[in-house]
């Protein structure tokens, strides 16, 4: 009774022991997928901004009052609208397809 008592106690130990290596796991797991989505979303930022800033004659002297200004005014375009439905509608298509070619 007494070896059995122990063998359960070691296998006890061992569980918990594993449970606390995968809790470690999911934490380093965790914070990878936290550091992988920034770092994409910095890359995003910076392409996005300096797609905006091509399209600016002098960025240098603007402000960003002046910059989110001129974004204000152009995307309350009805036109501008429209097109970014659009395109948004279409890239959303798109995924859904890709989705079921790829399950």
């Amino acid at each position: 009774m007494n070896e059995k008592l122990e063998k359960l106690k070691h296998e006890q130990y061992v569980a918990e022991r594993k449970l606390t290596a995968a809790k470690h796991r999911e934490k380093r797991l965790d914070s990878e997928m936290k550091r992988l989505t920034r770092s994409e979303r910095t890359h995003r930022l910076c392409t996005r901004a300096g797609m905006l800033e091509t399209f600016l004659k002098e960025p240098t002297v603007l402000t960003d009052n002046d910059v989110m200004e001129l974004l204000t005014f152009i995307f309350h375009s009805e036109a501008v609208q429209k097109k970014l439905n659009l395109l948004i509608e279409n890239r959303k298509k798109a995924q859904e397809t890709d989705e079921g070619e790829n399950p």
